[in-house]
Protein backbone atom coordinates (compact mmCIF):
# COMPACT_ATOMS: atom_id res chain seq x y z
CA UNK A 1 0.00 0.00 0.00
CA UNK A 2 1.34 3.39 -1.00
CA UNK A 3 1.93 6.15 1.51
CA UNK A 4 -0.90 8.69 1.81
CA UNK A 5 -0.24 11.86 -0.18
CA UNK A 6 -2.48 14.83 0.57
CA UNK A 7 -1.87 17.05 -2.44
CA UNK A 8 -2.46 16.51 -6.13
CA UNK A 9 -0.19 17.86 -8.87
CA UNK A 10 -0.12 20.41 -10.41
CA UNK A 11 -1.08 22.38 -7.35
CA UNK A 12 -4.16 24.05 -8.88
CA UNK A 13 -5.84 20.62 -9.20
CA UNK A 14 -6.28 20.69 -5.40
CA UNK A 15 -8.75 23.55 -5.85
CA UNK A 16 -11.24 20.99 -7.19
CA UNK A 17 -12.00 20.09 -3.58
CA UNK A 18 -13.76 23.47 -3.42
CA UNK A 19 -16.21 22.53 -6.20
CA UNK A 20 -18.60 20.48 -4.05
CA UNK A 21 -18.37 23.00 -1.20
CA UNK A 22 -19.15 25.99 -3.42
CA UNK A 23 -21.91 24.12 -5.23
CA UNK A 24 -23.45 23.05 -1.94
CA UNK A 25 -23.81 26.65 -0.76
CA UNK A 26 -24.90 27.97 -4.15
CA UNK A 27 -27.52 25.27 -4.70
CA UNK A 28 -28.68 25.60 -1.09
CA UNK A 29 -29.90 29.10 -1.92
CA UNK A 30 -30.96 28.23 -5.47
CA UNK A 31 -32.50 24.76 -5.27
CA UNK A 32 -32.22 22.57 -8.34
CA UNK A 33 -35.32 21.91 -10.43
CA UNK A 34 -34.24 18.43 -11.51
CA UNK A 35 -36.54 15.46 -11.11
CA UNK A 36 -35.19 12.42 -9.29
CA UNK A 37 -36.02 10.40 -12.40
CA UNK A 38 -33.81 12.64 -14.58
CA UNK A 39 -31.03 12.48 -12.02
CA UNK A 40 -31.34 8.69 -11.88
CA UNK A 41 -31.04 8.36 -15.67
CA UNK A 42 -28.06 10.71 -15.83
CA UNK A 43 -26.49 8.64 -13.05
CA UNK A 44 -27.04 5.49 -15.11
CA UNK A 45 -25.48 7.15 -18.13
CA UNK A 46 -22.43 8.33 -16.19
CA UNK A 47 -21.93 5.01 -14.39
CA UNK A 48 -22.29 3.03 -17.63
CA UNK A 49 -19.88 5.31 -19.40
CA UNK A 50 -17.37 4.81 -16.57
CA UNK A 51 -17.62 1.04 -17.07
CA UNK A 52 -17.06 1.45 -20.82
CA UNK A 53 -14.05 3.70 -20.29
CA UNK A 54 -12.51 1.28 -17.78
CA UNK A 55 -13.07 -1.57 -20.26
CA UNK A 56 -11.25 0.39 -22.96
CA UNK A 57 -8.32 0.88 -20.59
CA UNK A 58 -8.25 -2.86 -19.88
CA UNK A 59 -8.20 -3.65 -23.60
CA UNK A 60 -5.41 -1.13 -24.19
CA UNK A 61 -3.30 -2.55 -21.36
CA UNK A 62 -3.82 -6.07 -22.67
CA UNK A 63 -2.95 -5.01 -26.23
CA UNK A 64 0.25 -3.29 -25.09
CA UNK A 65 1.34 -6.19 -22.85
CA UNK A 66 0.77 -4.33 -19.58
CA UNK A 67 -1.95 -6.68 -18.30
CA UNK A 68 -0.54 -10.06 -17.29
CA UNK A 69 -2.88 -13.03 -17.40
CA UNK A 70 -5.39 -11.58 -19.85
CA UNK A 71 -5.10 -14.67 -22.07
CA UNK A 72 -6.78 -16.75 -19.33
CA UNK A 73 -9.68 -16.08 -16.99
CA UNK A 74 -10.40 -13.05 -14.84
CA UNK A 75 -8.95 -15.01 -11.92
CA UNK A 76 -5.66 -15.33 -13.85
CA UNK A 77 -5.60 -11.56 -14.25
CA UNK A 78 -6.23 -11.09 -10.52
CA UNK A 79 -3.48 -13.56 -9.55
CA UNK A 80 -0.84 -12.38 -12.01
CA UNK A 81 -1.42 -8.64 -11.76
CA UNK A 82 -1.68 -8.59 -7.97
CA UNK A 83 2.00 -7.74 -7.55
CA UNK A 84 2.21 -5.49 -10.60
CA UNK A 85 2.47 -1.81 -9.80
CA UNK A 86 0.92 0.30 -12.56
CA UNK A 87 3.19 3.32 -12.48
CA UNK A 88 0.85 5.82 -14.05
CA UNK A 89 3.39 8.64 -14.18
CA UNK A 90 5.88 6.43 -15.99
CA UNK A 91 3.21 5.23 -18.42
CA UNK A 92 2.18 8.81 -19.12
CA UNK A 93 5.78 9.82 -19.84
CA UNK A 94 6.34 6.82 -22.12
CA UNK A 95 3.10 7.29 -24.06
CA UNK A 96 3.96 7.97 -27.72
CA UNK A 97 2.92 11.38 -29.02
CA UNK A 98 0.38 9.85 -31.42
CA UNK A 99 -1.39 8.03 -28.56
CA UNK A 100 -1.21 11.14 -26.38
CA UNK A 101 -3.06 13.07 -29.11
CA UNK A 102 -5.72 10.33 -29.29
CA UNK A 103 -6.04 10.41 -25.49
CA UNK A 104 -6.57 14.19 -25.56
CA UNK A 105 -9.22 13.77 -28.27
CA UNK A 106 -10.90 11.05 -26.18
CA UNK A 107 -10.98 13.33 -23.12
CA UNK A 108 -12.49 16.17 -25.16
CA UNK A 109 -15.05 13.74 -26.59
CA UNK A 110 -15.95 12.59 -23.09
CA UNK A 111 -16.60 16.16 -21.96
CA UNK A 112 -18.73 16.84 -25.07
CA UNK A 113 -20.81 13.70 -24.40
CA UNK A 114 -21.40 14.63 -20.76
CA UNK A 115 -22.38 18.18 -21.70
CA UNK A 116 -24.69 16.87 -24.45
CA UNK A 117 -26.52 14.71 -21.90
CA UNK A 118 -26.87 17.75 -19.64
CA UNK A 119 -28.34 19.80 -22.51
CA UNK A 120 -30.80 17.02 -23.34
CA UNK A 121 -31.86 16.57 -19.71
CA UNK A 122 -32.40 20.20 -18.67
CA UNK A 123 -33.30 23.56 -20.17
CA UNK A 124 -31.71 25.96 -17.68
CA UNK A 125 -27.96 26.50 -17.25
CA UNK A 126 -27.92 25.85 -13.50
CA UNK A 127 -29.58 22.45 -13.91
CA UNK A 128 -27.44 21.62 -16.96
CA UNK A 129 -24.29 22.34 -15.00
CA UNK A 130 -25.50 20.20 -12.09
CA UNK A 131 -26.37 17.30 -14.41
CA UNK A 132 -22.99 17.58 -16.15
CA UNK A 133 -21.22 17.42 -12.78
CA UNK A 134 -23.46 14.59 -11.55
CA UNK A 135 -22.91 12.39 -14.60
CA UNK A 136 -19.17 13.25 -14.58
CA UNK A 137 -18.94 12.19 -10.92
CA UNK A 138 -20.80 8.92 -11.57
CA UNK A 139 -18.51 8.24 -14.54
CA UNK A 140 -15.42 8.90 -12.42
CA UNK A 141 -16.47 6.69 -9.50
CA UNK A 142 -17.65 3.77 -11.64
CA UNK A 143 -14.47 3.92 -13.73
CA UNK A 144 -12.51 2.99 -10.60
CA UNK A 145 -15.11 0.49 -9.38
CA UNK A 146 -15.05 -1.39 -12.68
CA UNK A 147 -11.26 -1.41 -12.85
CA UNK A 148 -11.03 -2.77 -9.32
CA UNK A 149 -13.75 -5.38 -9.93
CA UNK A 150 -12.09 -6.67 -13.10
CA UNK A 151 -8.30 -6.28 -12.76
CA UNK A 152 -8.00 -5.40 -9.06
CA UNK A 153 -6.56 -1.96 -9.81
CA UNK A 154 -6.32 0.39 -8.00
CA UNK A 155 -4.92 -1.68 -5.14
CA UNK A 156 -6.02 0.92 -2.58
CA UNK A 157 -7.34 4.45 -2.33
CA UNK A 158 -3.73 5.65 -2.02
CA UNK A 159 -2.74 4.25 -5.42
CA UNK A 160 -1.44 7.10 -7.63
CA UNK A 161 -3.19 7.82 -10.92
CA UNK A 162 -3.07 10.17 -13.89
CA UNK A 163 -6.49 11.81 -13.63
CA UNK A 164 -6.62 13.92 -16.74
CA UNK A 165 -4.32 15.31 -19.44
CA UNK A 166 -6.00 18.64 -20.27
CA UNK A 167 -4.34 21.19 -20.20
CA UNK A 168 -1.47 19.20 -18.64
CA UNK A 169 -1.29 15.85 -16.79
CA UNK A 170 -3.02 15.80 -13.40
CA UNK A 171 -1.60 13.40 -10.78
CA UNK A 172 -3.27 12.36 -7.52
CA UNK A 173 -4.04 9.33 -5.45
CA UNK A 174 -7.34 7.61 -6.21
CA UNK A 175 -8.99 8.84 -3.00
CA UNK A 176 -8.90 12.42 -4.32
CA UNK A 177 -11.18 12.08 -7.40
CA UNK A 178 -13.49 9.70 -5.52
CA UNK A 179 -13.86 12.18 -2.65
CA UNK A 180 -14.51 15.14 -4.98
CA UNK A 181 -16.96 13.14 -7.11
CA UNK A 182 -18.82 11.64 -4.16
CA UNK A 183 -19.11 15.01 -2.40
CA UNK A 184 -20.33 16.64 -5.62
CA UNK A 185 -23.05 14.01 -6.08
CA UNK A 186 -24.11 14.36 -2.44
CA UNK A 187 -24.27 18.16 -2.73
CA UNK A 188 -26.49 17.93 -5.78
CA UNK A 189 -28.83 15.28 -4.33
CA UNK A 190 -29.49 17.15 -1.09
CA UNK A 191 -30.17 20.39 -2.95
CA UNK A 192 -32.92 19.13 -5.23
CA UNK A 193 -36.06 21.23 -5.02
CA UNK A 194 -38.74 19.40 -3.08
CA UNK A 195 -41.85 18.49 -5.05
CA UNK A 196 -44.80 20.72 -4.34
CA UNK A 197 -48.37 19.44 -4.53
Amino acid sequence: MEEFVLLARPFWVNLLILVPILLFFYFRKNKLAISRKTLFYTFLFGASFGVIEASVLIYLRAATGLLPGFEGTIFDVWRQSYEIYYNQEMLERQLPMSLRVFELIREIGTMVMLWAVAFIAASKWKERFAIFLFSFAAWDIFYYIHLWATVRWPKSLTTPDVLFLIPEPWFAQVWFPILVSGATMFGIIINLRKKTK
